[in-house]
This record gives C-alpha cells, sequence and structure tokens, in this order.
C-alpha cells in the first residue's frame, strides 16, 4: 500500500496523509485500493481495502467515513458519527481519526501548530464556493497564526476545463479568485483549485500551506479521477492524533515522490 504522508513543520504525533490507488484488492475501475462504498465497487472489495489501510498504517482506531454531499456541514466531537452527512470533521480527541474520500475534490486536512486540534475537509469546487473551508475554521476554532494546512492530491490547474458561470461565482465571492482562472476558449477556463483554497485559507490569515502538487486527472496510474474516467473508485485523506500511550506510533513511511 502506498500512501503520500503530509509534510509541513505539524507535531510529529499529529499523522496526515492521503492514500493512492495501489495496493488493495478491488477490480476493473476501481481497482485496486478504493476505498468508497458508494461508487458501485463489491462491497467486500471495499471493506478488505479498508481493513488493509487500518492495518497498513496502524490506526488508532477506524477512520469515521462520512456520507459527503458537497456541502458545508461539519462534524465536530460529541457530534453522532453513524450515517453522518457532512464534508468536513474536526477534533481535539487523540486516537480519533478524521477522512475524506476523493477523486479530484480536493482533501484539506487542518492542525494547530500545538498539535491538538485536527480536521479533515471535502472540498470540491461547490464546498469551496459554499463556504466549506470557512465551516470547518469556524468549528475547528484555531488562532489564524496558529493554522497549518496540507492540500492533498486533486485535480489541477492544468486539466480543470470550467465554464464562466462558475468563475463568475468565485469572482462574486472573491475578486482576486481572477488568478485562478485560466481562459481556455469562449466561455471556457482551466481553473486552480488548490489556489482557490490557498486564497480563502489566506483571507482567514492562514499563511502556512503546504501540499497541492498532486494532479489526479494527469497520474491514472497512482489516483482516481472522476472527470477522467467516470466510473472510479476513492482514495482516502486522513489525519489524527496519535494516542499518547501507544508504543510504536509511526509506520514506516511510504515511499513518495
Amino acid at each position: 500500500m502506498e500512501w503520500l504522508e503530509a509534510d509541513w513543520p505539524a507535531p510529529p504525533w499529529v499523522r496526515a496523509l492521503s492514500t493512492t490507488r495501489l495496493g488493495g484488492i478491488s477490480k476493473g475501475p476501481y481497482a485496486s485500493l478504493n476505498l468508497g462504498d458508494h461508487v458501485g465497487d463489491d462491497p467486500r472489495c471495499v471493506a478488505e481495502n479498508r481493513e488493509r489501510l487500518r492495518l497498513g498504517l496502524g490506526l488508532p482506531a477506524a477512520p469515521n467515513w462520512l456520507r459527503q454531499v458537497h456541502g458545508c456541514e461539519v462534524v465536530v466531537d460529541g457530534d453522532p458519527l453513524e450515517d453522518c452527512q457532512a464534508d468536513a470533521m474536526v477534533t481535539g480527541r487523540p486516537g480519533q481519526v478524521c477522512a475524506v474520500l476523493t477523486a479530484d475534490c480536493l482533501p484539506i486536512l487542518l492542525a494547530d501548530r500545538a498539535g491538538t486540534r485536527v480536521a479533515a475537509v471535502h472540498a470540491g469546487w461547490r464546498g469551496l464556493l459554499a463556504g466549506v473551508i470557512e465551516a470547518a475554521l469556524a468549528r475547528l476554532a484555531v488562532p489564524p497564526e496558529a493554522l497549518l494546512a496540507w492540500l492533498g492530491p486533486a485535480i489541477g490547474p492544468g486539466a480543470f476545463e470550467v465554464g464562466a458561470e462558475l468563475r463568475e461565482g468565485f469572482l462574486a465571492k472573491d475578486w482576486q479568485a481572477e488568478a485562478a482562472f485560466i481562459p481556455q476558449g469562449p466561455n471556457k477556463w482551466l481553473a486552480d483549485l488548490p489556489l482557490l483554497a490557498r486564497q480563502r485559507l489566506a483571507s482567514h490569515g492562514c499563511g502556512g500551506v503546504w501540499g497541492g502538487g498532486y494532479c489526479t486527472y494527469q497520474d491514472a496510474g497512482r489516483f482516481y479521477s472522476y472527470r477522467r474516467d467516470g466510473a472510479t473508485g476513492r482514495m482516502a485523506s486522513l489525519i489524527w492524533i496519535e494516542p499518547l500511550a501507544r508504543g510504536s506510533r509511526f509506520p514506516p513511511p511510504s515511499i513518495s515522490t
């Protein structure tokens, strides 16, 4: 199994990473480490893949899988988790694993510099436009100067073609979003999803942002991409605070480039 560790200055007891599509048992368009149970894959394969994830990463608990709807709902400690419809999760509890599933949308992992609060955010263009980052930051309740963010694999600025209406929606919220759109033809633009997220984070005082360099669309061997393939699997981006009582807290890191 391969995964990408967040390259950021969070404390070592904060674990943050994104999986690739490699290392599971799913077949066909879902090959091989599909972690999404809502995309048409064999449920037995998904269950085995999730178990491989748990064991391979040495997770302190099974991830809290959300029912994502491209909205702004945020789950926080104490909220009901079973069949929870939300697109972000925040916790300060050691051992609780926050997770989001993506296959082009942007996963954002957040933590405070002290390593006491973490969050996982599912940020496609709908969520970004609706304010999912702002909703997550409000529930995370971390001073901007103490905030760290890592952007996981998502569709890159060279592959994400959108229409004028989407661009106008972002410009209506922030004129600086113009820098995230490159003309591609009549009423067509290439959108930079990671840059739009960086802009939203910066507007709330967060300048500590890392990642954002992996394009899911252009690397079919490593990543799922809904826009490229249609029927496809989902990768997971996870973040948690390691319980202090655990003996061996860190599994060997995966090879990443």
